[in-house]
């Protein structure tokens, strides 16, 4: 893609998005924050012009709703104003989050497509096993979360590895049901013609039904990966945990620090594009590899 090509089909159309975004963002900062100003003018006597009025709500200590560049500016305070290690960095946050969802994803995308393969070979899991795992995402798992954190801390487990089961129980699904439809995409002519070569079942998964599910797998660990994330997010909330992403928002939520809160967001918005432009970028070698055609 050439640079021109880039700037037309794939920044302006995520800039002008991003743009209508902040606009809509700067929209309903002065009406939700109107109430408070107006409050704190009477008792203080103040009597503001319009100008003013406006200034005031977009500069709030603690809004209802911060504007743009307040998070903005808590952004950068918190990430490149102070050492990353440092507690305050949301940068160290972030790691802590990024650490526990990587673990889940690696055992969620271990056990989907263990389920997969389990599914496609033993027609007696198809039918009692898909069902039970349909089921168990219908489960909220702000029910989940704080389950699994009691049964672990019972037997003395602590730390990185209840987030990351919670992680697990987000991210196996996907890929277990896009590996199902991958495993089972090959035409039966060409399963046909591994039987007709005396083909064993581990032969004909590993020379046929594996090559043929990569696109559903990377296709399927893209949303993993955003639902293992969200997973290590909510894990951290009934932990009282002391770092990570979800720390943030608790604390945030707890002394109305509204800007800490939007910032929090945002860098687990940053964090989960950098995860699924991973996932892309390691899908497009592996299908250039297996000699698919450059885009």
């Amino acid at each position: 893609m050439t640079d021109h090509s880039f700037i037309k089909h794939r920044l302006f159309p995520v800039g002008t998005i991003l743009l209508a975004i902040v606009a809509i963002w700067y929209a309903f900062v002065v009406p939700m924050n109107a109430p408070f100003q107006r409050d704190l003018d009477r008792r203080a006597g103040v009597t503001s012009t319009t100008a003013e009025f406006l200034v005031k709500t977009m500069t709030q200590p603690k809004p209802t709703l911060p504007a743009p560049h307040q998070v903005a500016a808590n952004l950068w305070k918190n990430t490149l104003m102070v050492k990353p290690w440092s507690k305050r960095s949301l940068i160290y946050h972030s790691w802590i989050t990024l650490s526990a969802t990587l673990l889940g994803f690696a055992m969620g995308t271990a056990l989907g497509v263990a389920i997969a393969i389990g599914i496609v070979h033993i027609p007696a899991l198809d039918r009692s096993f898909l069902p039970w795992i349909i089921t168990s995402q219908t489960i909220p798992i702000i029910a989940v979360a704080p389950m699994i954190i009691v049964l672990m801390s019972s037997i003395g487990i602590t730390g990185l590895l209840p987030k990351a089961l919670i992680s697990t129980y987000l991210s196996f699904f996907p890929v277990a049901v896009g590996m199902v439809k991958g495993l089972r995409s090959p035409d039966v002519l060409h399963l046909d013609m591994m039987r007709t070569y005396s083909a064993t079942p581990m032969q004909t998964l590993w020379k046929l039904r594996l090559p043929a599910s990569m696109p559903f797998f990377f296709a399927s660990m893209k949303v993993a990966v955003a639902a293992s994330l969200i997973g290590a997010i909510v894990g951290e909330l009934p932990t009282g945990a002391v770092a990570g992403i979800g720390s943030k928002l608790l604390a945030g939520s707890y002394y109305s620090q509204t800007i800490d809160v939007f910032a929090a967001l945002i860098a687990g918005s940053v964090v989960a594009i950098l995860l699924v432009t991973a996932v892309d970028v390691i899908g497009r070698i592996v299908s250039i590899r297996m000699g698919a055609k450059t885009p």
